[in-house]
Parts: C-alpha cells; structure tokens; sequence
C-alpha cells in the first residue's frame, strides 16, 4: 500500500505519509475542484491522498471539521479516477459554506459536475463521512452519526469506469473565494479499508 502524497500543495505531508490520528490541510483563496459547462475546470485545490488500483477499494471514513467563513469553503472525502489520457473523474463529499450555513455537500464529476446540498443535521460544522463500496458495486456516501449510517447519495457509474489506471482515495479542502485568509480543514480519525 502507498504512503500518502499532497497533490496542489507544497506543504509536507503530516506525519512524513503515515498519517496521525489529528491532521490539517490548508487550502489558500482562489482553489477549487469544480467542472461546470460550458469551460469551468477547476482542479487546484489541495488533496492528501493515497493511490490505489480502483478494485481494492472498500471504503473511507473521515471526521473533519473548520471554522467555514467565506462562501464555498469546503472540506471532506475525495475520491479521484486517473484515466488513460488524463481523463479525471472524482467524487467529493463534505461540508461547504452555502447561504451562509455549512451544509453536507456531495459532488459527482463525469462529463461535468453536478451538486447536491443538505443541512448538517447538528447544524454545526462538524461531521464524520463514509464512502463505501457496496455489495451491488454502487457507491454509497452516508453521514455516520453515533452508530448510525445515514445514507445521503448512490453514485451507480464510479466503479463501471473503464481504463482507469489508478485511484486517488484522499482528503481536500478548497477555498473558492479569492478573498480571506487560508482555510484550515481538521481531520481525524481517518479510516480506508481495502481488498
């Protein structure tokens, strides 16, 4: 299994690629994952990830948590397909700052991205997330309150990818806004189980 690499940062990963148990990323103004028609591709923001073969993914939890201040700050879970030529496609869940609330945000980026929001059920801006690989190959993103799994979106294409050479299963945070000091994201608690 791979140590762990930043993409988009030149900060030095925590705990030289074996993670702590308490970590941060840092993500500057003006970064962001996004993918919007009809020419908005953004892939700038940082993610601390470890590659793996997409086939020997089962899951990842994390529990993560900022002080959200500017429109669009965000953090959570990423999950990147590298693809022959230098087609990405990724899946992102998290927090993000909108209409000034934090809310559990989810995007999906095939062609283009799409998005979807929900309230933090504390109304917070804390929570812990988990994307797993299920039985029937969909992958599922659910909110993980206590012992409970609270499911929030399927996503049926992620694991029907064809020539994918590898899988980034990481951490992001991204600050959109071109205005404002860094965002720091809180993670802890990491967990990614494999075959």
């Amino acid at each position: 299994m791979s140590t762990f690499a930043f993409a988009n940062s030149s900060e030095k990963v925590p705990g030289n690629g074996a993670l702590p148990a308490e970590f941060t990323i840092k993500a500057s103004a003006g970064t962001d994952i996004w993918s919007k028609p009809p020419s908005t591709e953004q892939f700038n923001a940082p993610i601390l990830y470890k590659s793996i073969p997409l086939k020997s993914f089962k899951r990842a939890r994390v529990a993560f948590n900022a002080l959200w201040k500017a429109k669009y700050d965000q953090g959570g879970l990423i999950l990147v397909l590298n693809g022959a030529g230098g087609v990405r496609k990724w899946v992102k869940t998290g927090i993000e700052l909108t209409n000034n609330k934090p809310h559990l945000s989810t995007v999906t980026k095939d062609r283009f991205a799409d998005w979807s929001l929900q309230p933090v059920p504390s109304g917070g801006g804390a929570a812990t997330l988990e994307i797993v690989k299920e039985p029937d190959n969909s992958l599922w993103i659910y909110l993980v309150e206590g012992v409970q799994k609270n499911p929030l979106r399927e996503i049926t294409w992620f694991f029907e990818e064809q020539d994918v050479q590898d899988l980034w299963v990481g951490l992001y945070a991204a600050k959109p806004s071109k205005e404002g000091q860094d965002l720091v994201v809180n993670f802890g608690h990491l967990i990614i189980d494999t075959l």
